[in-house]
């Protein structure tokens, strides 16, 4: 049986209570205690680019894009919408419940942040924010903080980082336009 079978159903994990305790600390500085993951990347330039990525992230697709399996209370990220994304296959898949915790929806600046909820291997959060800067550029950034919250993560130790940057890096080329 895999993990996502053992998970409370998007109704419970609506209600349930995130991981940690700093809900919505990717705005600004990161707390200590966790890793921490900053990463800043060009994906193109223009207005379409721009709205493109925008797009792709805010319904999930660059999700989809870097082969994660996504189940979702709404088509498209909104604070509060719950997503439970997977990775495997039968008794090996591993699945990372999370809570939208903000938006962003500005005219050059759309994204979002979601937390960790419990079954996720990790607990933390995550911000996606792609921008259309002044000079025209497309640019996104990653902003988060974890640590280990199951046994899998915590037996994983250097492994999991490598895992979470070789993530980072698809999350980058899947939005690149």
């Amino acid at each position: 049986m895999g993990l996502l079978r053992r998970l409370p159903g998007v109704e419970e994990l609506r209600r349930a209570d995130l991981t940690y305790p700093e809900e919505g600390a990717t705005r600004g500085g990161l707390p200590a205690g966790y890793h921490h993951v900053h990463r800043r990347a060009r994906l193109g330039a223009g207005r379409v680019g721009f709205e493109g990525a925008a797009h792709a992230l805010s319904g999930w697709d660059m999700h989809r894009r870097v082969g994660l399996a996504v189940i979702a209370s709404s088509p498209v990220a909104v604070a509060g919408s719950v997503v439970v994304l997977t990775l495997g296959w039968g008794w090996l898949r591993i699945a990372a419940p999370c809570r939208v915790v903000y938006t962003v929806d500005e005219p050059n600046r759309r994204g979002f942040a979601y937390g960790t909820l419990p079954g996720h291997p990790e607990c933390g959060e995550e911000a996606f924010i792609v921008e259309l800067a002044a000079n025209d550029e497309v640019w996104f950034d990653i902003r988060a903080f974890s640590r280990p919250a199951l046994l899998v993560a915590r037996a994983g130790g250097p492994f999991n980082r490598k895992v979470q940057s070789l993530i980072t890096e698809r999350y980058i080329n899947a939005l690149r336009t």
